[in-house]
C-alpha cells in the first residue's frame, strides 16, 4: 500500500500539467493535476513512517489504507480530489485485519469504493472518474467469479491487468458520454488520474513498470497546445470545503440545503462516529460523524454561514473557480519522491 501510494504520488506529480489542462468539466477551471496530487501527497505522508505502529496494526493492510484514506479526505482538494479520498477510505474496510491482498480482496475494495463515490455526490454523472472507478470493479468482480475466488497471487495479477484494461476502456468512453467532453474532443481528467491511480497500484503490487502506452490516443492528453479550459468562458463562483462534526440528521439537512444552493455538492464520512462511545449515552446523544464537504456556489458567504449554524466546521477554504488554484507551480517538469513541490498550505487562495 505504501508503495502503491508513493508511487501514485510521483505519477499524479508527473502528469498533473496535462491532467490541468483537459480539465473541463464540472468547472473547466484546469486543477483536477493539482487536486489529486496534493490529495495523494497528504496521504503518503500520512503513512510514511512517521506514524506509530503497533503490532496490531503493522502488517494490517486496511489499517494503512484507512490512516492514508483519513489524512486524504481531511485535506482533500476540489471534486477529484475528494472523491480520490473517499475511494481510498472505502476501499479500506474490506481490507480491515488483512496481511495481503488477493483477487477477491480486490474485487470486494474496489466494489465498495465505487459505491460510496457515487453516493458522496448529490448528483452523480456517468463520463467521470465515478466511471472509471465503476468499470474496474465490475472488471475485478468478473475475474474473481472466473477464477472461483482464487486467492493466489497469480488471480491477483489477472485481476489487476484486467482492472486496468477495463479503466483504459471505460476512460475512453468519457469523451462520448459528456457533451462537454465530446465538443472540446478530450476524455476526462479525473478519469485518466484515476487510470494512473489503479496502473500504479498493478505495477506496486506485480513489481512490474508502468504501462506509459495506456495513455496513447486518449484524446487530448498528448496535446502540446494550450490547455484547453483556457479558450472557455470563465466559470462564475466559488469551490468551499471544510470538515465539520454533524449528526447524520444535520448532514443530511446541509446536503439538502447546499443543493439547493449551489452544485458539484460532495458529502462524505471521516473516520468512525465522534464523542462518546458509551452505550448509556446513545438513547440521550445521538452521535455525531466527521464530514468532509466540497460546494461550487456563487456566494460562499450563505454557504458558510449555513455550515456554521449547524456545527463548528475547521479548514474551510474557498477558491474562485475562474483562477486554476496554484497556476505555473506544477509544470511538466518531472517530481521526484521526496522532491521539493508546493505545499498545501499555499492553497487556497483565500482562508476563513
Amino acid at each position: 500500500m505504501r508503495r502503491w501510494l508513493g508511487k501514485a504520488e510521483v505519477v499524479l506529480g508527473n502528469h498533473s500539467d496535462r491532467l490541468n489542462a483537459i480539465n473541463i468539466f464540472p468547472v473547466a477551471d484546469g486543477d483536477t493535476g493539482t487536486n489529486l496530487y496534493l490529495t495523494v501527497r497528504a496521504a503518503v505522508a500520512a503513512v510514511g513512517g512517521t506514524a506509530p505502529e503497533t503490532s496490531e496494526t503493522s502488517n494490517d493492510v486496511g489499517a494503512v489504507l484507512s490512516r492514508a484514506g483519513q489524512a486524504a479526505m481531511e485535506q482533500a482538494r476540489g471534486n477529484s480530489g475528494t472523491l480520490f479520498a473517499v475511494f481510498l477510505s472505502a476501499a479500506a474496510e474490506p481490507l480491515a485485519g488483512k496481511s495481503r491482498l488477493s483477487a477477491p480482496l480486490l474485487a470486494a475494495a474496489l466494489n465498495r469504493a465505487q459505491i460510496r463515490a457515487w453516493s458522496a455526490l448529490s448528483e452523480p454523472v456517468a463520463g467521470t472518474m465515478l466511471s472509471v472507478l465503476e468499470a474496474a470493479a465490475k472488471a475485478a468482480q468478473a475475474t474473481d467469479a472466473s477464477q472461483n475466488g482464487d486467492d493466489s497471487n497469480h488471480a491477483l495479477g489477472l485481476a489487476l491487468d484486467a482492472v486496468v484494461e477495463a479503466a483504459v476502456q471505460a476512460v475512453v468512453r468519457t469523451e462520448g458520454e459528456l457533451a462537454q467532453l465530446q465538443a472540446a474532443r478530450v476524455v476526462d481528467a479525473g478519469g485518466v488520474g484515476m487510470l494512473l491511480v489503479l496502473d500504479c497500484l498493478r505495477s506496486a503490487v506485480l513489481g512490474e513498470e508502468l504501462q506509459d502506452e495506456l495513455l496513447e490516443g486518449l484524446h487530448g492528453y498528448k496535446l502540446q497546445d494550450p490547455h484547453i479550459h483556457e479558450q472557455m468562458p470563465a466559470d462564475d463562483g466559488v469551490e468551499v470545503m471544510c470538515t465539520i462534526d454533524l449528526s447524520p440528521l444535520n448532514a443530511a439537512i446541509l446536503r439538502q440545503r447546499l443543493d439547493e444552493m449551489g452544485d458539484s455538492v460532495i458529502m462524505s464520512q471521516v473516520g468512525a462516529a465522534a464523542g462518546n462511545d458509551d452505550d448509556d449515552d446513545d438513547s440521550v446523544v445521538e452521535k455525531s460523524y466527521r464530514w468532509r464537504v466540497h460546494v461550487h456556489v456563487a456566494d460562499p458567504g450563505p454557504a458558510v454561514a449555513l455550515i456554521r449554524s449547524l456545527g463548528d466546521p475547521t479548514d474551510i477554504a474557498v477558491s474562485e473557480l475562474a483562477l486554476p488554484r496554484d497556476p505555473g507551480q506544477l509544470s511538466t517538469g518531472q517530481v521526484s519522491a521526496g522532491q521539493g513541490s508546493p505545499g498545501q498550505e499555499d492553497l487556497p487562495p483565500h482562508e476563513y
